[in-house]
């Protein structure tokens, strides 16, 4: 996984939101198809509360899972 220091700013931002994209993915893993994906965090996760962030997380793995 790779957060760009551009997006999201400091390495406490960047790790933080290496963390929330590692435990929702952890949470859904075994509903997603067998596929590689990539996440591309925005400059708004750098604002974005935890809970906006997994809310976002969840209705993508959501879209990944319906293909």
């Amino acid at each position: 996984m790779a957060v760009s220091l551009r997006n999201t700013g400091n390495a406490v931002t960047r790790n933080r939101v290496r963390r929330v994209v590692r435990e929702s993915f952890r949470l859904r893993q075994h509903e997603l198809p067998a596929c590689d994906l990539f996440v591309t965090a925005r400059g708004t996760a750098r604002e974005a509360s935890n809970a906006v962030m997994f809310a976002s997380l969840e209705r993508l793995w959501g879209r990944v899972a319906r293909l």
